[in-house]
């Protein structure tokens, strides 16, 4: 991790990995730490595991398939300082294996349905300039570590796909706003540890965003807003029948409905953190169902 900011520790997570992968790597300082977990216990356990080995008040998080270019931490510190209450930076993320400089994503949308998306994604762009998203995407983000650790980090529960948008509500609940920085910069290959198993990804992301949506939407919203989170669903698993996802559509709404009643006890601890109001929270949606179809940008700008 050829860095210009040598002041971190470093906690490489082995999720249960059987490719050797953990052999391949080059001689470490005593800045690395090689935790092996033994058996693959979900992208939340596991950056969760670490978060709570960490001191810096800061907590960075990289997927072994992002490669950060060397003004990365540098760049997402600076962040931290452009407005008050950040409490999470987002990358500028483009795809590793493309031919020409093609966006991955710019920060994680949510549209007031509960539909979310990673905004730019495949859209060969200029990176916009740095503002307020709704939440990084956590392929290569930072959190404070105080409030990641206070608001139960990642929740466990959803395994993989989505945790980093409830995160990113539970934070922006709790007062805090999400710096998209336009300077630092990973080259993301998207998905290569998952995209062998595309129905994991389809399950999960199904399944997590239904979680997240009845899990943070406070109740006025969550009663206005639940009928087009409906028609949205209905809408994904029409979609999914012609692309031959269907069954792992289904199984993640059904599965989604079935773990409502620990949903529904899981608002109790989002709603104690809660310092926001309905209406700031609406503000910090977007609204226009274009942007969810063509994974259009919405960056707010800084105050």
């Amino acid at each position: 991790m050829g860095q210009n900011e040598t002041g971190f520790e470093c906690f490489i997570v082995d999720n249960g990995s059987k490719d050797g992968s953990i052999a391949t790597l080059p001689k470490l300082d005593a800045r690395f730490k090689i935790i092996e977990l033994g058996n693959n216990t979900g992208f939340a356990s596991a950056n969760n595991h670490a978060a709570k080995l960490a001191s810096a008040p800061w907590i960075a998080l990289l997927n072994p398939d992002a490669f950060a270019r060397p003004d990365w931490l540098t760049n997402l510190f600076e962040a931290t300082k452009l407005t008050p209450n950040v409490s999470m930076v987002g990358s500028t993320q483009y795809l590793a294996l493309s031919d020409t400089p093609t966006l991955d994503g710019v920060g994680d949308c949510y549209h007031a349905s509960g539909i979310a998306y990673r905004a730019g994604y495949g859209k060969q762009l200029a990176p916009p300039t740095t503002g307020l998203v709704f939440g990084p995407c956590a392929a290569a983000a930072l959190y404070d570590r105080d409030t990641f650790l206070r608001l139960g980090g990642f929740d466990e529960r959803f395994f993989c796909y989505h945790e980093d948008v409830d995160l990113a509500f539970r934070m922006q609940l709790a007062g805090g706003d999400c710096v998209q920085s336009h300077t630092a910069i990973v080259d993301h290959v998207s998905s290569a540890i998952a995209s062998s198993v595309p129905n994991f990804a389809v399950y999960h992301g199904t399944r997590n965003r239904i979680w997240t949506f009845v899990k943070n939407m406070p109740l006025p919203l969550l009663i206005l807003l639940l009928p087009a989170h409906i028609i949205a669903n209905l809408a994904y698993l029409l979609w999914a029948a012609f692309r031959g996802r269907f069954r792992a559509t289904w199984r993640g709404i059904w599965d989604a409905i079935l773990g409502l009643p620990q949903t529904f006890r899981d608002r109790k601890l989002v709603k104690a953190h809660r310092t926001i109001s309905s209406f700031a929270l609406l503000a910090k949606f977007t609204w226009s169902p274009v942007k969810v179809l063509t994974r259009g940008i919405h960056i707010r700008k800084l105050p």
